[in-house]
């Protein structure tokens, strides 16, 4: 089977929550049939000390990732994510959207969340520009009670019950919204719930530019699974109840969430399961296996078709962020092709892993489906799982305002 190469919106290597660099997490995207990936970029995270500072622009890490990307076997680009409620970072992004950097996060939650009313503003601005607001949206004073109220308990099973699916709806629906006051292009990230849906779909019936995506593992695995591998699910949001996972099917066959991405995170086995869940690392990797074992999962098992699967993974993430080359292979794109065979039935294993990361939350599953060849412009890059391009093909995109009518 050609289909196009994956476009993955929503990675995390070279910062301060991944150990992947861009060598590494880029060869496990093309091992894994990505030939696009948007990366975070943080707001005033300082590597040197391994930790933010106070103050500091967007500008500064863009600037130091394009510097650290000579490295990348794909192509790569850049969400800066705003941390710091600060109204200085709003001048930088008129400039920063001209040199093709066409959206921006910011979170409702953690150390590095921003308060509602300054949320507005990051809203605002970029609607201007019609640049792309991304938000992890979780209540922040609920997870942080629940988490409290918990914390005694070193059974990752309950891990779930710290950040509910009433929470993510909750600030879910403020950010979108904000969004539609605003008239901004709004991307809700990582929707893992029926209410959370519930809420994108409310906003959506109006013609509003509300988008969302949900993740590989929100569509593969439920809570039950917590019991079985201890920690190493341990994402947030987290993992939710059964019915959840066949609402994201839904939600994906109706349009309410237009993308499916892996949210990629490197951290090794013992960093994920040497401490109580609630202090363990957040996050799972799956950019080498997020297209194998969506396929199985959604076209094998649930009959999903290879022309959604395609345009959940390929066109739909493109076209959101404004990378109109990588939509579709037609003459004058990029040529950025992947050969997948969709009967090949292989075990995962993170012996396989490109990615520094030393564990797989799939491992030994059978999937069927595997991705044979990834050409990124024409040139092949991976082949039969091994990286056959030397480190310094892929280039930074000059991403385009995107157009969401």
């Amino acid at each position: 089977m050609v289909m196009p190469g994956v476009v993955d919106p929503h990675v995390h290597l070279a910062g301060y929550n991944t150990i992947d660099s861009y060598e590494l997490g880029t060869a496990a995207a093309a091992a894994g049939g990505v030939t696009s990936l948007l990366n975070f970029v943080w707001q005033g995270w300082q590597p040197d000390v391994q930790a933010f500072g106070e103050g500091g622009t967007l500008t500064e890490p863009v600037q130091r990732h394009r510097d650290r990307t000579g490295e990348a076997l794909v192509d790569v680009g850049f969400h800066p994510v705003v941390t710091r409620e600060d109204p200085s970072v709003f001048e930088e992004l008129p400039e920063l959207v001209e040199d093709g950097i066409t959206s921006f996060k910011l979170f409702t939650t953690d150390s590095i969340r921003l308060s509602h009313g300054f949320v507005g503003q990051p809203l605002d601005r970029p609607a201007d520009l019609g640049a792309v607001a991304l938000a992890h949206t979780e209540d922040h004073a609920v997870c942080e009670t629940l988490t409290e109220q918990l914390r005694g308990s070193l059974d990752p099973t309950v891990y779930p019950d710290s950040r509910p699916d009433y929470a993510e709806a909750m600030a879910a629906d403020v950010l979108a919204r904000l969004a539609v006051e605003a008239d901004a292009k709004y991307y809700r990230v990582h929707t893992t719930s029926e209410v959370a849906a519930d809420v994108i779909t409310s906003y959506r019936r109006d013609g509003s530019n509300v988008r969302a995506e949900t993740c590989t593992h929100y569509t593969v695995f439920d809570r039950s699974v917590y019991d079985r591998l201890g920690n190493t699910p341990i994402m947030s949001p987290p993992l939710r109840e059964p019915s959840d996972v066949d609402e994201m099917y839904d939600r994906l066959r109706d349009g309410t969430l237009s993308v499916v991405s892996s949210d990629h995170v490197a951290a090794t086995k013992a960093r994920k399961c040497n401490e109580a869940c609630w202090d363990c690392h957040m996050g799972v990797n799956s950019l080498q296996t997020g297209l194998a074992m969506f396929h199985d999962e959604a076209v094998t098992a649930r009959g999903l078709s290879y022309p959604e699967m395609v345009r959940l993974k390929c066109e739909q993430p493109a076209r959101t962020f404004g990378m109109t080359d990588k939509e579709r292979i037609q003459p004058g794109t990029d040529a950025d092709i992947v050969l997948f065979d969709p009967e090949e039935t292989y075990t995962i294993t993170a012996d396989d892993n490109h990615s520094q990361a030393d564990f797989s939350i799939y491992e030994g599953r059978e999937v069927t489906g595997r991705v044979q060849k990834t050409f990124v412009r024409g040139e092949l890059v991976a082949g039969d799982g091994k990286i056959v391009a030397d480190p310094g093909h892929g280039k930074v995109l000059d991403r385009a305002v995107p157009d969401w009518s």
